[in-house]
C-alpha cells in the first residue's frame, strides 16, 4: 500500500486519514469519527465497547476494518482501527448523532475532490498550495516546494527510463543526499528530529534549492549519457549530488556557517511568525 496521511477538518475537529493510490481508497480514523459524532471525553473506550457488540451481532464491516500506523497527538506512530468511506457509511448507522448526515455529507465530498484530484494533477497542486498556506508556510517556501516536486518527477522519470524500480528510489536518494549534505537520509531527518515527517516538507528554503540543484543536476546527466540500470545511475546521482555540495561549499564559506540545520518545519515556522 502506497500511502499518503493527511488531516482533514470536520467542523473544526481533525480527521485522520489516509489515501490508498493502490486501491484508491481514503481510510478514515474510526476513534477519530467516532470523537466527532459522539463529543465522548474518550472515544477509544466508546470504539471498543460499540466495536465489540457489532462483533457480537456478526457485523461484517467491523471484520473487515483493519488497523493502519497514524500520527498521535503526542507525535508518534501507533495504530488505529481505520475505515474505507464505504465501511465508515455502514458503522455510522451504529451511532447516534445528529451530526451523522453532515458528517456523510463532508465524507462524500472528501471522496469527490480527491477523484476529481485524480483527474485533474493541478487540483492536487492547488490543494497542496492551500494546505501549506494553512500551516504558515510562506509563499516563497511554497513556490520552491513545488518547483522541488516538479523536479524530483523528472528524476524519477530518468530513473524509470533507465531501469531503476523498487526499493533503488530510496537508494539513489540516499546518495544524493548524503553526496550533497554529508548525511544519510536517516541521519538528516535525525538531525532534524523527524520520524515519519517527510524531510523535504522540514528543510529551509536554502536546503530545498540545494537538494533541488542536486536533482536537477542528476536528471541532466542522465539524459546526456541516457545510464542504464542501478549502478550506472548510482554513480550519475553522486555526480549529480556534487554540484550541489560544491554550491554548498561555496556558500558556506561567504556565510560562515553550515547551511544544514536542524531546523524543522515546526522551528522554522515559528521563526518566521516571529519575523
Amino acid at each position: 500500500m502506497t500511502k499518503k496521511q493527511a488531516l482533514k477538518l470536520f467542523q473544526d475537529r481533525n480527521v485522520r486519514v489516509v489515501w490508498d493510490d493502490e486501491t484508491e481508497e481514503w481510510y478514515f480514523s474510526v476513534v477519530d469519527v467516532v470523537g466527532v459524532l459522539t463529543d465522548s471525553v474518550d472515544p477509544g473506550a466508546y470504539w471498543r465497547k460499540l466495536k465489540q457488540r457489532l462483533k457480537v451481532e456478526g457485523n461484517e464491516t467491523v471484520t473487515n476494518c483493519h488497523a493502519l500506523k497514524m500520527q498521535a497527538a503526542d507525535g508518534k506512530m501507533r495504530l488505529t482501527d481505520v475505515a474505507t468511506t464505504d465501511q465508515m457509511f455502514r458503522l455510522i448507522q451504529s451511532i447516534p448523532s445528529p451530526k451523522a448526515e453532515p458528517f456523510k455529507v463532508w465524507m462524500a465530498q472528501v471522496a469527490a475532490q480527491r477523484l476529481d484530484q485524480l483527474q485533474d494533477p493541478e487540483l492536487s497542486i492547488e490543494q497542496a498550495v492551500a494546505d501549506y498556506r494553512r500551516l504558515g508556510y510562506s509563499e516563497n517556501w511554497i513556490n520552491q516546494r513545488l518547483k522541488s516536486i516538479e523536479v524530483r518527477k523528472l528524476l524519477t522519470d530518468e530513473w524509470k527510463r533507465g531501469g531503476v524500480a523498487g526499493q533503488q528510489y530510496a537508494s539513489l536518494t540516499d546518495i544524493i543526499t548524503q553526496t550533497w549534505s554529508g548525511r544519510t537520509t536517516r541521519e538528516y531527518k535525525k538531525l532534524k528530529g523527524l520520524q515519519k515527517e517527510s524531510l523535504r516538507d522540514n528543510m529551509t528554503n536554502v536546503e530545498l534549492l540545494l537538494n533541488s540543484l542536486a536533482e536537477a543536476s542528476a536528471t541532466e546527466i542522465s539524459k546526456t549519457e541516457n545510464p542504464k540500470g542501478y549502478m550506472a545511475h548510482a554513480r550519475v546521482a553522486k555526480r549529480g549530488g556534487g554540484v550541489a555540495k560544491a554550491a554548498r561549499t561555496q556558500l558556506e564559506a561567504q556565510l560562515g556557517h553550515t547551511v544544514v540545520t536542524s531546523l524543522n518545519a515546526r522551528d522554522y515556522l515559528k521563526e518566521i511568525e516571529e519575523k
